[in-house]
């Protein structure tokens, strides 16, 4: 087992999640956060034109009014945010395992390379289910058998 991935490691870093986002919160410190887009719950769901315009992992800067509506729990990092030319508005709400990295100005506060996986989900198998556990890539993969 990759140490990072270790139930005690994994147990740890959560705490220092919730620890440093506290801080952040508490010292009114804006922050950047860096997610992967599959873990991120949207509420209403983004418009497609939206999510498609997402990479694999997106940034958000959580300041001004994102930054008021921020909160976390022992599991979640929560805030609204506006996105797309017409500011649509949507919750978030994160699980605080799936950040990836943590940072103020540029400076990375927090890199987390353990791997997120929710509970009660099996742990992917094979690369190819890998691949075919995102819907992007089950499309892509599609669009290709359909070329050749």
């Amino acid at each position: 087992m990759n140490f990072t991935n270790n139930p005690k490691y994994k147990s740890a870093l959560n705490k220092h999640l919730i620890d440093v986002i506290g801080l952040l919160l508490n010292e009114n410190q804006e922050f950047k956060i860096v997610a992967q887009v599959d873990n991120i719950d949207f509420t209403p769901p983004l418009p497609n034109d939206i999510m498609e315009s997402f990479n694999d992992m997106v940034m958000f800067v959580i300041g001004g009014y994102t930054f008021e509506t921020t909160s976390i729990d022992n599991d979640f990092i929560y805030f609204e945010a506006g996105f797309g030319e017409d500011n649509f508005g949507s919750k978030l709400k994160i699980p605080l395992m799936a950040l990836k990295q943590i940072m103020v100005d540029e400076y990375p506060l927090i890199i987390n390379s353990s791997d997120y996986i929710e509970e009660g989900s099996k742990p992917i198998k094979s690369s190819m289910e890998a691949l075919m556990s995102n819907p992007k890539n089950r499309k892509l993969l599609k669009k290709r058998l359909k070329k050749d």
